[in-house]
Order: structure tokens, then C-alpha cells, then sequence
């Protein structure tokens, strides 16, 4: 059963430079902010097939602080200036304007990761989590070659000239790299998402200035405990972009998820594994009453030999002994383990061992 839609408040603040920005919070709890991603709509996203799960996810555990960027959703249309230091003065004003009474989790997806970095250097005292999912620290314009930056530009101009069409081929090029994976309805939501929060000439101008960030020099400089999370085919930004964060940026904790959604649904293993890694992460967040995964749930796609396998890992077995005990060879045993953590969404057999035991796993 679904959880009940928490009670959200939506306010607006003026920036420095005039812009009417709108921001939520919904939940109770230690605040977290996420910091402006690519096409937001404050109301809408709560009916989506697509957001809704991360909605519910983080107001049941926080105080859940979003805002819609200038020019989409409920904010202003017009953009202003924009650079970095642009996106990092309108996050600051959210921040303030919601007054948090302790130090944020700050929560940064996609392009939502550059604002969220150059809050974290400049105000080190004012973030306990530093949390980067799907991010990156170059745009197209710096990383890749020719052929990368190429596709962008012809993405630039499929925005500016398409976008608004009656016909949704166009913005279905952009859906289909985001949610590969997506339902029918899930592709059909993300296509509507994408008139309604946005006009074609701002979306291709966003899209512009996103291929010029490059925050890269200020990896070095972060001290907030960082947790990086990047799914292994993401299809809008390479998987060697959240490397590139875990690697630079000191002390990083890095999981890479086996999806190849740039939003993780809410079927696919992998926003399980997400959740578990936050939780741990941040100390915030074991599944609320309702929402726990039963074992039937959990385990039911593991094969009876699948089953065998993670029962003796859960006993501490190596690999050699659980081939011993199974009568298989070692690289059996390393495919099964291979589709066990695929399967559960983890990465490692202690995490593997973790999810067991947590849900009275029996082989």
C-alpha cells in the first residue's frame, strides 16, 4: 500500500536580482535540500510515475526542502545570469529562507550536483552530508570529444525548435535517455513534464549553460562527508563523470548502481540499493512502518540455487568453500554471486550479508 501524500507548503522568495523562485518543504525530520535539477514542478512531480517514489522517500525521513529553478515549474520565467555562481546564489536564498535549525543534508542530481559542490566549499559549517547522485563536475563542453559535444549541440537546437510541439517526438528523444527504462506511462508523464514546466527557448538555454560547468578545481577543496551514487549506464551522464567525484573529491564514498536510468524507478533494484546506501550513509532512514521489504518481496527472483548461495555467504563461506559444499567451481559460484547482488541491489557481500540478516533471510 502507497504511503499518504505528506502535507507540502509552497512559498516564494525574490532573489537579488529580482526572480520570483518557488520552494517546498514536506516531512519532519533532519532538513535536507535538494538543490535545482532538470525539470522540476513542484506540484506535479507528486503525481508522477516517475519522482513520486523519491518524494515519498525523502519527506518520510526529512524535512524535504526543493525548489523549481528560474524559468521552470512555479518560478519565474525569466533566467538572468547563468553560471555556477548563479545556481549557487539561488540555492543559498532557499536555504536561508528556510531557516534550517541544524546543518543540511544537501542533496545534489545531475546538474543539481555543481550548485550543491560550490555550496559545500563555501559554507563547510552549514552541510553534515554532501549527497551526489547522477552528478557531474564538467559539462559537455569539457569533457568527451568532438562527437560528445556534437550530440549536445544537436540536443540545443531539438530543444529550441521542437520542444513545444503538439507531436511529442521531440521531447521523446530526451525521455528515452532519462528513463530507458521507463513504462509506457512513465515515458508518456516524462513527456508532458517536459511542456509543462518549461518553454522550448528555456529549455535550450539551459541546456547550453549546462555543457559550460566546470567545478572541477573545487573537488579538492570539499571537507563534508560525501556520498556518490551513479548508475552504471546512464545514458545523459557517463558513469566515468561520477568516478570522476568519487576520485577528487576526499574521502568519497562511491556506489555505482546497476540501472541504466538517469532517475532510478521505482521497481528496478537499484533504488533499492540507493535507499540502503543513503540510510547508512546519513544515519537517517530505515524503511518507515508499511514500507519494509518482506522476504518474499525481497528474495522472490533469486533462483533455488541463487538461495543456496546467499545462505552460506550469510554464514561467512568463502567462495571456494560454498563451491566445496555445492559441488560447483569458484566461477559458478562467482556468476551466482554476480545476479544475487543484481538481483538484491547491492555491490558487496557484506552488504549482501546486511540485507540477509536485516530481513530473517533463511536459505
Amino acid at each position: 500500500m502507497a504511503e499518504p501524500r505528506p502535507k507540502q507548503s509552497i512559498r516564494y522568495l525574490r532573489t537579488r536580482d529580482g526572480v520570483r523562485l518557488a520552494w517546498a518543504e514536506a516531512g519532519e525530520g533532519p532538513p535536507l535540500v535538494k538543490a535545482a535539477n532538470w525539470l522540476t514542478h513542484l506540484e506535479y512531480e507528486w503525481d508522477s510515475p516517475v519522482w513520486r517514489h523519491w518524494m515519498t522517500f525523502f519527506s518520510g525521513r526529512f524535512r524535504f526542502i526543493r525548489y523549481d529553478e528560474r524559468g521552470c515549474g512555479l518560478s519565474d520565467c525569466p533566467l538572468g545570469d547563468l553560471t555556477v555562481e548563479h545556481w549557487l546564489a539561488d540555492l543559498e536564498e532557499v536555504i536561508a529562507a528556510a531557516e534550517p535549525d541544524r546543518p543540511v543534508v544537501l542533496l545534489g542530481i545531475s546538474q543539481g550536483a555543481a550548485a550543491a559542490i560550490a555550496y559545500a566549499v563555501r559554507h563547510p559549517d552549514r552541510v553534515s552530508h554532501l549527497i551526489l547522485y547522477g552528478g557531474y563536475a564538467q559539462g559537455a563542453a569539457h569533457r568527451g570529444g568532438r562527437a560528445e559535444q556534437e550530440r549536445h549541440r544537436a540536443m540545443v537546437q531539438l530543444a529550441r525548435y521542437g520542444w513545444a510541439s503538439d507531436n511529442p517526438t521531440f521531447r521523446q528523444v530526451f525521455t528515452s535517455r532519462f528513463i530507458p527504462g521507463g513504462s509506457d506511462e512513465q515515458l508518456r508523464w516524462f513527456n508532458e513534464l517536459c511542456r509543462k514546466t518549461i518553454s522550448a527557448e528555456n529549455a535550450a538555454r539551459l541546456l547550453e549553460m549546462r555543457s559550460t560547468i566546470d567545478v572541477r578545481d573545487l573537488l579538492p577543496r570539499i571537507r563534508t562527508p560525501t556520498l556518490v551514487l551513479h548508475a552504471r549506464g546512464d545514458e545523459v551522464i557517463p558513469l566515468a563523470q561520477g568516478r570522476l567525484l568519487a576520485t577528487e573529491i576526499p574521502d568519497a564514498e562511491f556506489v555505482e548502481l546497476d540501472s541504466r536510468n538517469h532517475v532510478l524507478l521505482e521497481d528496478e533494484p537499484a533504488w533499492r540499493r540507493f535507499r540502503e546506501a543513503l540510510a547508512d550513509f546519513t544515519g537517517v532512514g530505515g524503511e518507515p512502518a508499511g514500507e519494509a521489504v518482506g522476504e518474499d518481496e525481497a528474495f522472490a527472483e533469486l533462483s533455488p540455487r541463487e538461495r543456496e548461495v546467499l545462505a552460506l555467504v550469510a554464514e561467512g563461506l568463502s567462495n571456494a568453500e560454498i563451491a566445496g559444499r555445492l559441488a560447483i567451481s569458484d566461477k559458478t559460484v562467482r556468476n551466482h554471486l554476480s545476479h544475487v547482488f543484481d538481483k538484491l541491489g547491492v555491490s558487496t557481500r557484506a552488504q549482501a550479508i546486511v540485507f540477509a540478516r536485516d530481513r530473517g533471510f533463511s536459505g
